[in-house]
């Protein structure tokens, strides 16, 4: 699949190449700082599932707890678009690296706040309202951080590396993602009762180190030269609002990308979400052996990213997510019967099949399906939106 740019095509496959060293700069840039935003995003959702019921919906029965919780888990999500919409508007019009240095500063400033969030015990309903507004801000950040991670990447690579250049962006949301269930899992040693009190705020606190270290990198790094490009020589078009002009020009375009996105996203989610939850209020399973199985399950996640994005270099995108994506629905259905057997070695292959494979095929060649749909100048809005 090409980049769908006919102006640019031949910049962006000879004549921009990237040198190798600038080029894998840009991967650890794109890699380290989806890491650092999705560390923060998923550490918000586990504790969602772990903790959030009962320190900030406590004074309701704990069925609605776990409701209210997820609610404004989704909030986050349903903010996603609108960050695309955003990111994508001032990525497009003025660059990617601004906007990546943005998302991550404001990523981080929300999620060191709710680590520091009152219980509604002490300050009543301001502490679910204002778990909401810091949610919405992070939701807004991750969804102008994915799109500009990726095109960087992408942009910065010749047409033969596309495929494995994508890749830092999952690898870095499978990092963070581990990262994020690994500072839980090593609070292990606390009380249920010290953990709800103040050990599910440390990993939210401690992120704005990890913030600090991804700034600094995220600054060192070049602007996309397809954009620079792109830019000399602004057409008509190009000086519309991008959404808009995503709208008009490719709306089948954005409704097949938003599908493509939609379902092995959808499956990740309840995997490394719901389905704990379910297993440790319903079933009454200790939280450490999800944890731990999640673990285990990115790594090889991580493992084989890059090696099926390389591939898809090879044989094609769609040779991998197609069957990826009827394997993870067909799956799905054997997923709360596999938890349901209680078995610890069951629900690790459940993480394994689901996460080290399935979910590496799909999010690990996605990010260069999506790049290559959309023109240069709207190509950060529609990848961001989708």
């Amino acid at each position: 699949m090409e980049i769908n740019d006919a102006r640019t095509v031949e910049s962006e496959t000879e004549r921009v190449a990237t040198p190798r060293g600038q080029a894998a700069r840009i991967y650890a840039a794109s890699f380290v700082g989806t890491t650092i935003e999705f560390f923060d995003f998923i550490v918000y959702g586990t504790a969602a599932a772990l903790v959030f019921p009962q320190v900030f919906f406590d004074g309701v029965p704990s069925a609605m707890g776990i409701v209210f919780s997820f609610a404004t888990l989704a909030i986050g999500y349903a903010a996603r678009p609108l960050g695309g919409i955003i990111g994508g508007h001032y990525g497009d019009r003025y660059g990617r690296k601004s906007v990546l240095v943005a998302t991550m500063a404001v990523m981080g400033v929300s999620t060191f706040l709710t680590g520091l969030l009152p219980p509604s015990a002490k300050i009543g309903i301001l502490a679910p309202i204002l778990l909401i507004l810091l949610r919405v801000v992070q939701g807004v950040a991750v969804g102008g951080e994915w799109g500009g991670a990726v095109l960087m990447a992408v942009e910065h690579a010749g047409k033969e590396k596309r495929g494995f250049s994508a890749t830092a962006v999952a690898m870095g949301s499978a990092c963070g993602v581990f990262l994020a269930y690994a500072s839980f899992a090593a609070l292990g040693f606390l009380s249920e009762e010290q953990f709800n009190s103040f050990g599910w705020r440390i990993p939210f606190v401690a992120s704005i180190a990890l913030v600090i270290v991804g700034m600094y990198i995220r600054l060192k790094v070049e602007e996309s030269p397809v954009f620079l490009e792109a830019k000399e020589a602004p057409t008509e078009s190009e000086r519309r609002l991008p959404i808009l002009s995503l709208i008009k020009e490719q709306p089948g375009r954005t409704l097949v990308s938003i599908l493509t996105y939609t379902g092995p996203f959808m499956a990740q989610a309840i995997l490394t979400t719901y389905v704990i939850t379910y297993a440790t209020t319903e079933l009454g399973m200790p939280r450490q052996v999800f944890l731990n199985a999640m673990m285990i399950s990115l790594l090889g996640m991580m493992a084989m990213v890059p090696v099926l994005g390389a591939l898809s270099d090879r044989i094609g995108r769609r040779a991998i997510y197609v069957p990826a994506c009827l394997a993870f629905g067909v799956f799905s259905f054997f997923t709360f019967p596999m938890v349901g057997t209680g078995n610890t070695w069951v629900i690790f292959l459940l993480f394994i099949v689901g996460m080290s494979f399935l979910n590496a095929a799909t999010l690990g060649v996605v990010g260069s399906i999506l790049s290559e749909v959309f023109p240069t100048r709207h190509r950060y809005t529609g990848a961001s939106v989708a």
